[in-house]
């Protein structure tokens, strides 16, 4: 499904996982035009161009090239052409390359093709919701960008009202996404049901929002567990959701989504100075606040901080 300008009226998110409490407005106009009119753009800051060491090698000289995958609005989705790719991690992937004095080439991978993709040098970088895990950080480094927040949502009329900690989920049929860290969160959830004896959880697994909507809407489906931004915005547009619960993406611990680089290719750094250039001068914020992100603002990026933990550690 295509969606075109809408507006949206305002929605009020706990952040309950972490006992901490924020408002989202989403009553700012989102444009998916391939022209992208409002986009906020930036000077190349001397700085992190210095930072950029003298051996690195572009895959394409003077220009840096991003995997990027177009899952859902607002962090990134096709255009209502269905070829240009916006939202709020393409805005950023301009403004880091205009901040590094270069040209953007943007290039969509599918998301269990971007390690691969990465790590061969088909990308400089990856910007794609990329959670920092001590796992990834074997193979990658991380330049952080945005706090990692996760959401509960439900058909509106669902008589379910609440879900803020494993035992508000034991025995529902829940969707999320395979390989992620709210898989991981609600298979720790269930797991801990388990053994104190509740129901297990039914996880389902969709390959694209339309077939989850579709899921909750129909009763085959609880609830959803993925992505806050995205679910917020489905909620938004279709008004057949609710929030129920918002968790931190790392629980019990705060996670941080970041871009990602090759391990050791020294690129890490200098994005790192032109994240928090970017944030110095306001560019950043912009950005968030078009596309109704702000509350998942990061106050200073960091270069492989700590990550969640591996499994089973």
């Amino acid at each position: 499904m295509t969606f075109h300008r809408s507006r949206f009226s305002v929605l009020t998110v706990g952040l309950v996982g972490l006992g901490l409490w924020a408002t989202t407005s989403l009553a700012a106009e989102f444009d998916l035009s391939p022209e992208q009119p409002t986009r906020v753009h930036a000077e190349k800051s001397d700085k992190a161009i210095a930072a950029i060491p003298k051996d690195y090698k572009f895959v394409e000289p003077g220009v840096l090239t991003i995997g990027i995958n177009p899952w859902d609005p607002p962090v990134a989705t096709y255009a209502t052409d269905a070829k240009a790719v916006v939202g709020t991690d393409p805005d950023l992937a301009v403004l880091l390359a205009e901040t590094l004095g270069l040209k953007l080439n943007l290039v969509a991978v599918a998301w269990e093709d971007w390690p691969l993709g990465l790590s061969s040098g088909k990308f400089d970088a990856v910007i794609s919701n990329v959670t920092v895990t001590e796992e990834r950080k074997e193979k990658f480094d991380f330049s952080t960008y945005r706090q990692d927040v996760l959401g509960f949502y439900v058909k509106k009329d669902s008589p379910i009202t609440s879900i803020k900690e494993p035992k508000d989920v034991a025995g529902l049929k829940i969707i999320t996404g395979a390989g992620t860290n709210q898989e991981k969160i609600l298979l720790e959830w269930d797991r801990e049901n388990v053994a104190a004896g509740l129901k297990p959880v039914e996880v389902q697994y969709y390959d694209d929002s339309a077939a989850s909507q579709l899921a909750i809407k129909s009763g085959r489906a609880d609830a959803e567990f993925n992505p806050n931004a995205t679910l917020a915005y489905g909620a938004a547009v279709n008004g057949g959701t609710k929030l129920v619960g918002v968790v931190s993406g790392g629980w019990p611990r705060t996670a941080e989504i970041a871009v990602a680089t090759r391990k050791g290719s020294g690129l890490a750094d200098p994005v790192t100075v032109a994240i928090n250039e970017l944030i110095a001068r306001g560019k950043y914020g912009e950005v968030l606040k078009k596309w109704s992100l702000t509350e998942e603002a990061i106050a200073k990026s960091a270069t492989n901080p700590l990550g969640l933990p591996k499994p089973n550690s």
